[in-house]
């Protein structure tokens, strides 16, 4: 005790306590306004009444006849009652900032009536009107108060944290202990959730969801377990918070001695431990004001600490209660980054990698900064305890909370770039790791398809991912077992062209549903830009495409992994064409591509294996019904008449014209039966529409009206050199067959063309710039008709033509069209073709998405 009649000492730290200049370079000066905040620099004035002379409080001035001399410890030390106050419960500071109605200055404890307020002051002749005094924040303010403005305003000017990280570094000696930081972070969430005053949440949409399921998320059972170990501390930072509010300590100091508390703990722990304890006492102070107006005791605690006063001025103290959810937002998301470092995966990311390094390095002041900012939260509702709505009406106190919070929010943001960082970095590990999985995968020996699968498509058993085409309803990958599968591989820009050819060879498989040996099962897997952002035209042209597909499909896009769609390009040679990948009831890839069988044969190649498109094309020779089968019928009866049948293409009307009357008048004195059908084009399709409406019109011969047999046709064509490149054998010169096929192609670049046929054989194959001169020079050689018959002798002089001018041959692949050969040789005179890079932009739909 000090003697009496000696100054009593003030609550506030004295000066060598608080942080100066020159022992606390965190405290740069910063100028005081002196009328407002005069009185808070001076040491003789920082109690108000406390310190003044009798005559201006009269007897309650009077140390030694109402209270005696204060003694105040330097850490938690109670406050040493008077002789006349010697019955008077000691207040107990634990967990509970707001018990500081007990512990108001001497000068206020004997002030106390029982009134409608309780713990009002009453006015007297000496004071008036408190309130109305110029001082009165000053004088009766928690020098918390004091201290927050005088420490907190030079934080703003603060350009170096480094000292303060050292000094917050000095404390840390993790001892090896681990603790689950995000239960625990999840209970604090929801008890900021539900404290809060006005109506908004402090917690942002989204979390909600987990704190409905609060006893999932923290595992109850283990985090009592984690609560029994962490309770003592918990209990130790919340009363060290509850006494510096009220006893002045300067913020800073006050933040230190939280850090010296959690010293052997992670930085993750040291966080969400002080959080914990804020959270505390915060929830006991609200739940106080949610309850006090339906419960009895609630009531008779919320009058002792002015909740109702409080509530009846929510509307004036919105501008602090808005500052204060502000920066207690911006407290638990710089407490979701921090934890959200500690639980990144260790087996994909280490320290040494750059941005998880960098992050680190910032974690001490992030922790600092939260920390402290939970001391001036701490300080700000002590001040509704204990004042009332008058003091707190300032906007002061609102701008320190707000510069604070734009602390934390400039923290927040750095670290979540730094996490975004992390994550991609994580995730591309795992695409790398699951990638070599797969591979691994395809290149062992399974039971049955249902492992290789379910990598491919979704790996795990939360839900259905596969989408039945007949009934529309979600089915597990199970309905494969152990069947061929056809894996549809494609964009959203798959052709309906492409959709219906398919369709129809699908269902024509389905007729003979006891047939085991063309059983195959179809599943289309969609193939999605991750990069794009999935919209509304997109998800409607997915719902499109599969509501229309009778075959299974997956669920949706985004179950298809990085790691997949990086196999399925690789490895499968996928280039946003579609392909179909085949699955033997083992899950082996007996084709990596068998749409071409599919064009080319139909069901006629299942099993769709490499092995049986080798044995199809052994079995195959160059006839008609190779290139129409399956698209005109007409046309396979002229062949079964034995007629000369051109099929003829391109798109130039003026050769055309020639042509055909040319052709026709050869017919007519050779005294043969002729057919000719156009067959287009394969591109430019709106100029194909306008070349058959002309040959319609001026009836120069039959062709194709429907564009999807066109389209079926080159489809067919291509996918023959493509099946024959698949094989290895695209320059194979004892195949007659990929050299007629290459001559198409290239005579369709550029210019008309035509083959005749005599019957199913096929006779002549020529560019239009040699078909038609020997139609034009039939009079030079119909003596050898004769002779030889009309096939035999158009063949010979056409070859003796084409050996006077040869015919450019261009080939164009597009790099959307899976594999292309390293390189190619001519059709016509089997050399080395040069090799270009064209770019070409065409406005056709037909092809567009086969182009782009």
């Amino acid at each position: 005790m000090m003697p009496t009649g000696s100054s009593q000492q003030s609550n506030v730290a004295s000066s060598a306590q608080q942080p100066t200049r020159a022992n606390n370079p965190l405290q740069v000066p910063f100028p005081q306004p002196t009328q407002q905040l005069g009185s808070y620099q001076q040491p003789n004035q920082q109690l108000g009444s406390l310190q003044q002379p009798t005559q201006q409080l009269g007897s309650y001035q009077q140390p030694n006849q109402q209270l005696g001399s204060l003694q105040q410890s330097t850490q938690l030390g109670p406050v040493q009652q008077p002789s006349q106050l010697g019955a008077f419960p000691q207040p107990r500071l634990t967990s509970n900032v707001f018990q500081g109605s007990l512990m108001q200055q001497p000068s206020q404890l004997g002030s106390f009536q029982p009134a409608n307020k309780l713990g009002s002051f009453q006015p007297n002749q000496q004071l008036g009107s408190l309130q109305q005094q110029a001082g009165l924040a000053s004088k009766f303010a928690p020098s918390s108060m004091q201290q927050l403005i005088k420490g907190d305003r030079s934080m703003i000017t603060l350009s170096d944290d480094s000292y303060m990280v050292k000094q917050i570094q000095e404390t840390h000696n993790p001892d090896g202990r681990e603790v689950d930081a995000r239960p625990l972070l999840y209970i604090v969430e929801d008890i900021l959730n539900r404290a809060t005053l006005p109506a908004e949440g402090i917690i942002t949409t989204g979390t909600q969801a987990q704190i409905e399921n609060l006893e999932d998320k923290t595992h109850p059972a283990n985090l009592l377990v984690m609560l029994d170990a962490l309770s003592y501390t918990i209990d130790r930072i919340a009363s060290e918070i509850a006494y510096k509010a009220f006893s002045g300590m300067d913020a800073h100091q006050t933040t230190l001695s939280i850090f010296n508390m959690v010293s052997p703990f992670a930085w993750d722990a040291k966080l969400v431990l002080a959080v914990a304890a804020f959270a505390l006492n915060y929830g006991e102070f609200w739940l106080l004001a949610q309850m006090y107006s339906t419960n009895n005791l609630a009531k008779s605690m919320a009058l002792l600490r002015q909740v109702p006063s409080l509530i009846e001025h929510a509307g004036i103290l919105k501008p602090r209660l808005d500052a204060l959810n502000d920066l207690l937002r911006s407290i638990m998301e710089v407490s979701r980054c921090v934890v959200e470092f500690k639980e990144l995966p260790s087996m994909y990311i280490t320290q040494d990698v750059p941005a998880l390094a960098s992050a680190w390095a910032h974690v001490p002041t992030a922790v600092y900064w939260t920390i402290r900012s939970i001391v001036a939260c701490a300080a700000q509702i002590s001040s509704f305890a204990s004042l009332g709505y008058e003091f707190v009406t300032s906007g002061t106190e609102s701008w320190e909370l707000s510069t604070l919070a734009h602390k934390l929010k400039t923290i927040r943001d750095h670290l979540k770039k730094q996490l975004e960082i992390c994550y991609q970095y994580i995730e591309e590990k795992r695409d790398i790791e699951d990638f070599q999985t797969l591979v691994n995968l395809f290149e062992m020996m399974h039971i049955d398809n249902i492992k290789p699968l379910k990598a491919l498509i979704y790996p795990r058993d939360d839900l259905q991912p596969l989408v039945d085409g007949s009934s529309k309803k979600r089915v597990n990958i199970e309905v494969l077992r152990r069947k061929n599968v056809l894996l549809l591989i494609s964009t959203l820009d798959i052709s309906q062209d492409e959709l219906s050819i398919l369709e129809q060879i699908y269902n024509e498989s389905r007729l003979h549903p006891t047939r085991q040996d063309i059983q195959y099962e179809v599943v289309w897997i969609p193939i999605v830009d991750r990069s794009v952002q999935w919209t509304d035209p997109m998800q409607k042209q997915f719902e499109a495409l599969q509501s229309g597909m009778p075959w299974y499909t997956v669920y949706h896009p985004s179950l298809i992994g990085k790691a997949v769609m990086r196999f399925i390009r690789e490895r499968w040679h996928f280039r946003n064409k579609p392909i179909l990948v085949v699955l033997d009831p083992q899950g082996k890839v007996v084709s990596p591509n068998a749409i071409h069988m599919m064009w080319i044969w139909g069901s006629n190649a299942f099993p769709f294996t490499s092995l049986r498109e080798e044995a199809l094309w052994r079995d195959e020779t160059w006839r008609l019904e190779l290139l129409v089968n399956g698209i005109d019928q007409t046309i396979l009866n002229w062949v079964k008449e034995e007629k000369y049948i051109f099929l003829y293409g391109g798109d130039d009307i003026e050769w055309i014209r020639k042509f055909t009357n040319a052709a026709r008048a050869v017919s007519v004195e050779a005294k043969i039966p002729m057919e000719m059908v156009y067959v287009g084009k394969g591109s430019k399709r709106d100029k194909v529409r306008r070349v058959i409406a002309t040959i319609t019109l001026e009836k120069l011969s039959t062709s194709w009206q429907d564009q999807t047999m066109i389209w079926f046709f080159w489809t067919r064509l291509e996918s023959m050199l493509f099946s024959k490149i698949q094989l290895g054998k695209a320059d194979d010169h004892f195949d007659p067959m990929v050299q007629e096929i290459k001559k198409l192609l290239t005579y369709d670049r550029e210019g008309g063309w035509a083959v005749l046929s005599k019957g199913s054989s096929v006779v002549v194959n020529g560019h239009g710039n040699t078909m038609l001169p020997t139609l034009l020079e039939y009079d030079s050689w119909k003596q050898n008709v004769s002779l030889h018959g009309f096939d035999l002798a158009f063949k010979n002089h056409h070859d003796m033509l084409r050996g006077i001018s040869h015919p450019c041959s261009r080939f164009e692949f597009s790099h959307v069209a899976g594999k292309i050969p390293e390189g190619m040789r001519c059709p016509e005179c089997h050399r080395g073709m040069e090799k270009y890079t064209t770019f070409l932009c065409c406005h056709d739909e037909g092809i567009l998405s086969i182009l782009q």
